[in-house]
């Protein structure tokens, strides 16, 4: 389609001036969307921020989606590139990006190898793979997408429009909204670590809690969201989660965290809202983070995060004090070859 028509497609988006070069012969025909360095003839990419303005020069796009920088624009103009420019140009690639490509949506049916017990409640146009296995007291929502070889326990409850991808398991009494999704090998609602040292060797804790997905959370491959003793386990709406994150038992998550590859926290963390916690970051036991908190990647959290706060390093500690104990870090040698000078001279 032309560039012009993607553009209507989208209708009023907030915060945006396009400009088409008007030359007719220059509303392109595109044909699909690639990053900015492999884009070829008849692709639109975009350009995140100035940052990236060389691309211009190189790609073979032969549309852009650009900040709202005249110098950018312009030399777009010179290359007889099409464009639109927004405040936020990877949002609005992000929805372009829908006109090309939708997921797969299966149409909605019952498997015949699906095993569900009678005492399951299916909504309608609800769509159950192979093999799968939907266990007494289940309740699924309209809508509700669940792919081959998914196991759900008794007295889940799933909510509308949510999909469940092959090889998933939801553990008994979980709770999960509308609209979430849940990838491939993650485990919701599993025990949670619950063991007391004894005399005679570690005493299992039964994990009688409850897991709850507020609406629209994602969680991704081979994550883990255990239930606790008593209680519940909580991930507040909106929020993302990548794959392999921990969430350990009695965790309470607020609304529109991201929580990236690889990152974990033990039982009993609060965690606000608006939360990042990046790869392989770890939180202890019991620990509180604010709202709008971010612990960079590998950082170690052992203390409270208050809310708005940036850490960094093991332990964690404000990321303005760990830039510059780092640069300071890469001057010990030098530092200690004076320190080693001064004793000498102490000593004559």
């Amino acid at each position: 389609m032309k560039f012009s028509e993607i553009i209507a497609q989208l209708g009023d988006v907030a915060n945006i001036n396009h400009s088409l070069l008007g030359n007719p012969e220059d509303d392109p025909e595109i044909l699909g969307v690639a990053a900015v360095d492999e884009a070829s003839n008849q692709t639109l990419s975009y350009i995140e921020g100035a940052k990236f303005s060389q691309s211009i020069a190189t790609t073979a796009a032969s549309a852009l989606i650009l900040p709202q920088d005249a110098a950018m624009q312009e030399q777009a103009t010179s290359r007889g590139i099409a464009w639109i420019a927004t405040r936020d140009p990877k949002l609005l690639f992000a929805q372009i990006l829908a006109c090309f490509y939708q997921p797969w949506q299966p149409t909605p049916e019952i498997h015949p190898t699906a095993v569900i017990h009678p005492s399951a409640n299916i909504g309608n146009h609800v769509y159950i793979g192979a093999h799968v296995v939907i266990q007494q007291g289940v309740v699924i929502g309209d809508g509700v997408c669940i792919h081959p070889n998914v196991v759900v326990y008794p007295e889940v409850t799933i909510g509308d429009r949510t999909i469940l991808h092959a090889n998933c398991t939801i553990h008994e009494r979980s709770r999960i909204g509308a609209d979430c999704e849940i990838h491939s090998g993650a485990v919701i609602g599993a025990e949670g670590f619950g063991f007391v040292p004894t005399a005679t060797g570690w005493l299992k804790m039964q994990q009688s809690g409850y897991t709850v997905l507020e609406d629209g959370v994602v969680v991704g491959c081979n994550s883990a969201i255990d239930r606790p003793a008593v209680g519940e386990t909580r991930v507040g709406k909106n929020t993302i989660i990548d794959n392999l994150v921990q969430i350990g038992h009695g965790c309470q998550i607020g609304s529109g965290c991201a929580l990236a590859g690889q990152s974990g926290m033990a039982g009993g963390v609060k965690i606000g809202k608006r939360v990042i916690l990046a790869g392989q970051s770890g939180i202890a036991n019991q620990v509180k983070i604010g709202d709008g908190a971010i612990a960079s990647a590998k950082a170690g959290v052992h203390n409270n995060v208050a809310p708005g706060e940036i850490v960094s390093g093991t332990p964690a500690i404000p990321h303005k004090d760990y830039l510059k104990i780092s640069a300071i870090l890469n001057r010990l040698p030098e530092i200690y070859q004076t320190l080693k000078q001064l004793q000498k001279m102490l000593k004559k």
